[in-house]
């Protein structure tokens, strides 16, 4: 276990193995108010447990399969972490989290949305084109001399076509703008949280998910992963989209049925997907969306750039800050625990000024 000290810190924060970025700990580091404690999830699980019990802030992995699951917060993790104030996550996500439980317990818990918008809309479109332009066959057809008649990798341009985006959110919204401004694009939204007229701004039309699926040649998922978005792409959705229609999840596992997915390419109804999410992560080798030439997988790797975890390590750092000094949080996740939190972060101030 590393620590970085200071002889007259209040704030005791954890995390486990890594940072976004340098600048998250750099940040941090310049506020003497502050202990940063470096855990290792290879370490000895009873002495991280009584670091974690210590605890006031807890910056947490947003991938699940990138954390053991003792280290998940969850309600028997949160019973071993009396102190615990905020959990800030690395990234957007918070799949790792039990909000709800967090809540309960008077927990706040932060993500750093906005973050990677860049890099995961970037990859996204990058997606899209690649499979409308059929370049991973053109690539590997090259590779392997096996090209005898180039119009049998005749992909599709994107100019003008109609985009559909599931939720319009920081990434979903950059995404409709590359589109429209580059490629002439029309651009769908389903987002149950924006009114039309806020669509509108952001570039979009306002529809139902049946009617964005039915309109679209290509459909984006941007929204997170809840019990509203858990399976919302099956098989009655993939049978509602356009025929040749190319899906494309940059967002969270869960959201598209792999399977009925997998039924739909295989048919032939759907020209492609780009995926960068899966149901476990990495995919296995053998995993038969994999065996499709019509799909290009990544994993989940849209938001790693280098400019994207600066930016969240350094969103990270700045609004852990600002919580601590009393300010409102920058991103919350569960806003309604918010009065709960400053009753016990004004109980726990009282407590640290009676102790000196």
């Amino acid at each position: 276990m590393q620590e970085q000290t200071s002889d007259q810190y209040a704030w005791r924060l954890i995390y486990f193995d890594f940072v976004q970025h340098p600048v998250f700990l750099e940040l941090l580091a310049e506020d003497p108010a502050i202990q940063v404690c470096k855990l290792l999830f290879a370490g000895n699980e009873s002495d991280n447990f009584a670091a974690i019990a210590r605890a006031h802030a807890y910056q947490a992995t947003s991938v699940r399969d990138d954390l053991p699951p003792q280290y998940a917060v969850t309600p028997a993790f949160l019973a071993r972490a009396p102190e615990l104030l905020v959990v800030s996550m690395n990234g957007a996500g918070f799949d790792t989290v039990d909000v709800p439980a967090c809540t309960a317990a008077g927990v706040l818990v932060v993500n750093q949305t906005g973050g990677n918008a860049e890099g995961v809309a970037e990859h996204a479109v990058a997606m899209m084109l690649s499979v409308l332009k059929r370049i991973p066959d053109g690539d590997a057809g090259t590779r392997r001399g096996t090209v005898r008649r180039r119009a049998d990798l005749m992909g599709r341009d994107i100019q003008g076509r109609t985009v559909g985006i599931i939720g319009l959110g920081n990434i979903g919204r950059r995404v409709a703008e590359i589109l429209r401004l580059a490629f002439g694009c029309r651009i769908l939204a389903c987002d149950p949280y924006l009114d039309a007229a806020e669509c509108t701004r952001r570039g979009a039309e306002k529809v139902t998910l049946d009617a964005l699926l039915a309109a679209s040649d290509v459909v984006s998922v941007h929204c997170p992963h809840n019990a509203e978005t858990a399976g919302m792409l099956g098989a009655r959705e993939f049978a509602l989209m356009r025929p040749r229609a190319v899906l494309v999840n940059t967002a969270r596992f869960g959201i598209h049925d792999e399977a009925a997915l997998h039924a739909a390419l295989v048919s032939g109804h759907l020209a492609g997907a780009g995926l960068d999410v899966w149901e476990r992560e990495p995919p296995p080798v053998d995993h038969p969306l994999l065996a499709l030439d019509t799909v290009i997988a990544t994993p989940h790797t849209a938001g790693i750039t280098e400019d994207s975890r600066r930016r969240v390590g350094a969103f990270g750092a700045e609004q852990l800050r600002a919580i601590f000094a009393g300010e409102p949080p920058a991103r919350p996740v569960n806003p309604e625990v918010l009065p709960r939190f400053q009753a016990r972060l004004s109980a726990w101030r009282q407590a640290a000024a009676r102790t000196g």
